[in-house]
Formats: C-alpha cells, sequence, structure tokens
C-alpha cells in the first residue's frame, strides 16, 4: 500500500497520554492501527509541570502504539488546552482599493493576518482566529464573501489566545520525545470533531468535555464555532474531594469514584455502605454510598455551573443563540454515573453523552468507542485530513502542463497559499525550538 496515509494523534491530558495511530478505510471510515497509553505525571490542569516525566510518559505512549502497530511513529498532531486559554470577540475591517474588483482569497488573508497583530497581555499569543460572520459593504451576514464586489470587508472574529510558554513547553516534550510537530490544534475543537454532527454544528449546540484536569467548552451555532472556553476544574477535584472527605488515599478516591459514584444523591440509601480496606493492618473503613454521591454531586454541581455561566455569556437565552441541539458530554469524566441527568436538571437544556464511534471502522475495539478517547480520535482526524490536504496540493502541482507558453506564464500570478493560524503557529513554535538548541 504505497499511498496509504497515516496519522497520529497525540492527546496529552492531565491523567493520561494517549498516542492514536490510524488510517482511513475504503468506506472513509477510521481504523485504528494502535494506541499507546501512559500515566501524565507532568502535566496539571492541562500545563505541562514536570518536562521529564511528560517526556517519558510520552515516549512510553508512542513505544506502545508503535509496538501494536508496527509502524514507526514521527509526525504527531497534539491537542493544546489547559487554564491559560481563553477567547474573545473581535469585529475588524480593511478598505479595499479597488471595489470593481471582486473580493478573493487573498483580501481574506489579508483581514485575518489584521486581527492577528492585536497586542495581547504580556506573555500572551493568539492561536486561533476564527472569521464567524463577514459584511461587505452594509450588506451584513455573509458566511462566504468571496467572489462579491465591495470595497470595505468587515467581519467578526472569534479569537484563542493562549500563553506562549505553556505552548512552547508542550512543543519542547515532544521534540524531546523525539517526535516532529504535524500540527497543533486546540483540543474542544478536536472532541467536536469526533462526537459532534454537522446538523447539531447547524442547530446550535454546546460540547463539554470534561477531562482530568480542565473541563473545555465550545459552543457551535450555523455550523461555526461561537464560544470557547477552559474551566479549570476536572474529574481529579472529584477525586480530590472524595480523599479530603472520606479520609482515603487518592487511588481508593478514583476507584470508589469510576465504581460506586453518582453524580445525583437521592438514588442511594443510607444504608448502601462500601468498606475499603485499611492501610497496614488498620481497621478497614465504612462509607455510605449517599455520602460519597453528596461529596461528588456538590463539586459537580460547581463545574457545571461555570460552563452554565460561560453558555449565558455566549447568549443561549437570546433567539439569535439558541441552542436547539442542547448539550453532548464527551471526556472520561462524562461516564459519572446520572451526569446527564444533573446536567439536564440545572441547564434545563437537553443532554446526550458523546461517542466517536460514528467515525470509527465497524470492527474497532469497543473500549475505542469511549469518550474518555473522543480527543485523541479528533486529532487523529485532523492529522488525516492534513496529510489529505497535501497529498491533494502535491497531485495538483505535478498535473499542471510543461508547455504553457511564455506570455501565459508571466500573466499566471502566484496566488497566497491560505494558511490556518494554528499552521502558521507551527511553523513559528518549529522554527523557534529548533534556534533554542
Amino acid at each position: 500500500m504505497k499511498n496509504e496515509m497515516i496519522a497520529v494523534g497525540l492527546d496529552i491530558g492531565t491523567t493520561k497520554i494517549v498516542a492514536m495511530i490510524g488510517r482511513k478505510n475504503e468506506y472513509g471510515k477510521l481504523e485504528i492501527l494502535g494506541i499507546g497509553k501512559a500515566k501524565s505525571l507532568g502535566v496539571k490542569r492541562g500545563v505541562v509541570s514536570n518536562i521529564t516525566q511528560t517526556i517519558q510518559s510520552i515516549q512510553q505512549a508512542v513505544e506502545e502504539a508503535e509496538s501494536v502497530s508496527g509502524q514507526k511513529i514521527d509526525d504527531v498532531v497534539v491537542g493544546i488546552a489547559g487554564q491559560h486559554i481563553r477567547s474573545l470577540h473581535h469585529s475588524d475591517y480593511i478598505t479595499r482599493e479597488n471595489a470593481d474588483e471582486v473580493i478573493d482569497e487573498a483580501d481574506i488573508y489579508k483581514l485575518v493576518n489584521q486581527v492577528h497583530k492585536l497586542v495581547m497581555l504580556p506573555g500572551e499569543e493568539i492561536i486561533h482566529v476564527l472569521p464567524q460572520e463577514f459584511k461587505v459593504d452594509s450588506q451584513p451576514d455573509i458566511k462566504e464573501p468571496v467572489g462579491m464586489y465591495g470595497g470595505r470587508l468587515e467581519a467578526n472574529f472569534h479569537v484563542v489566545v493562549g500563553q506562549v510558554s505553556s505552548i512552547r513547553n508542550i512543543g519542547r516534550c515532544v521534540k524531546s520525545a523525539g517526535l516532529n510537530l504535524a500540527n497543533i490544534t486546540l483540543e474542544p475543537l478536536a472532541s467536536a470533531s469526533s462526537v459532534l454532527s454537522q446538523e447539531e454544528k447547524e442547530a446550535g449546540v454546546a460540547l463539554i468535555d470534561i477531562g482530568g484536569g480542565t473541563t473545555d467548552l465550545a459552543i457551535f451555532k450555523d455550523g461555526i464555532i461561537r464560544h470557547t472556553a477552559v474551566i479549570p476544574f476536572g474529574g481529579n477535584v472529584i477525586t480530590e474531594d472524595i480523599k479530603e472527605g472520606c479520609s482515603i488515599i487518592e487511588k481508593q478516591a478514583e476507584l470508589l469514584k469510576i465504581k460506586f459514584g453518582s453524580a445525583w444523591p437521592g438514588e442511594n440509601k443510607e444504608t448502601e455502605i462500601v468498606s475499603i480496606p485499611g492501610l497496614r493492618g488498620r481497621e478497614p473503613k465504612e462509607i455510605t454510598l449517599k455520602n460519597l454521591s453528596k461529596i461528588i454531586h456538590a463539586r459537580v454541581q460547581e463545574i457545571v455551573e461555570h460552563v452554565y455561566v460561560e453558555i449565558k455569556n455566549y447568549g443561549h437565552e437570546t433567539q439569535k443563540g439558541k441552542l436547539i441541539a442542547g448539550i453532548v458530554l464527551t471526556g472520561g469524566g462524562s461516564q459519572l454515573k446520572h451526569l446527564r441527568q444533573l446536567v439536564e436538571y440545572i441547564t434545563g437544556m437537553d443532554a446526550r453523552i458523546g461517542y466517536p464511534n460514528e467515525h470509527l471502522a465497524g470492527d474497532s475495539e469497543d473500549s475505542l468507542s469511549s469518550p474518555s478517547y473522543a480527543t485523541a480520535v479528533g486529532l487523529l482526524m485532523e492529522g488525516l485530513k492534513k496529510e489529505k490536504k497535501e497529498e491533494e496540493e502535491l497531485v495538483v502541482v505535478e498535473e499542471q502542463p510543461k508547455n504553457i507558453g511564455k506570455e501565459e506564464e508571466i500573466k499566471k500570478e502566484p496566488k497566497p497559499k491560505k494558511k490556518s493560524f494554528f499552521e502558521k503557529f507551527t511553523e513559528g513554535l518549529k522554527d523557534f525550538l529548533d534556534n533554542a538548541e
């Protein structure tokens, strides 16, 4: 299989690091060739706190994926998240020199480039500029202005900002683990591509990705991303609360949460008790499940309320911003019992759990369609999309006729190749890492 396209998604999370190798089968579905997992020791709340440990965890996950798949991993698509990510809205415009010529990609590129020069807080950098609606002269709500006539091109932008140092640290870890950074993607966007349908994005939907260290939110409406936010709480905070509230060790708290945890305290009876083995010959501890779910409920309620504030900030109560498709919950934390019911109760919106199985080939292992792999599957999809795009560009270049006359050659002006800002940012990051050697 000479022209077989293989990509690798690397999800650097707070609790686990996942390397996923895959390709598309003849039906356009994802065929997972190998997956490697390692406990994430050097990441706190989505931010690298220990470079050496993170490098070791990445290498461990990559080696496992390589041995399962028999493939050598070089290029990876990495997701970024963390409490340092924030988003803002911005409007900008350009005045075109010649209104008699149609608007082309170069004009949009110029406008997006202008937004990229916005002055941010010290240590912050714009990592994503997403155009929303355009306005040509005084005509509003235009989705695609290319090909139209107009003197003034205006647009609303969703701008995602992050701390340069945090992103460079992730780049440094990937490079030091012997890998190439093929692309960087915002994790909520990766999760969205793996669990949301196009219809949901059109109708209006809020994706809540509950990870170990953070809870990521991405809101879509009319097929366009409208709002992103990162809340610095996740499943680990719930474990921490159980550990403190029941005076037990972290490992036991995590097991209790997974096995007996519930976000709804009303369903457990006072008589339901679980016994925890004591440390080093001490008496076993008895914990009532009602007490356990009260601890979980209090923290989950706080997380959901934080997310709901962000959904309100976006303006979901207005007619224009209504989220008809409601909420989709994904990530490892979404597997908590009765979480969906609690989210529906707090927000008054419909909710479902998002599984990435829609994009996976039919013979994939069941464990791969778990919500905790939503980000890794999304990153893999992003990698395959990039590979395909590069291959198509290569084919177009090869197919150009060789016997173009000199006159024609002069007339053919090179068009600026429109790069996404993540591509530009990745290139900048690569240069920085190379120069930092």
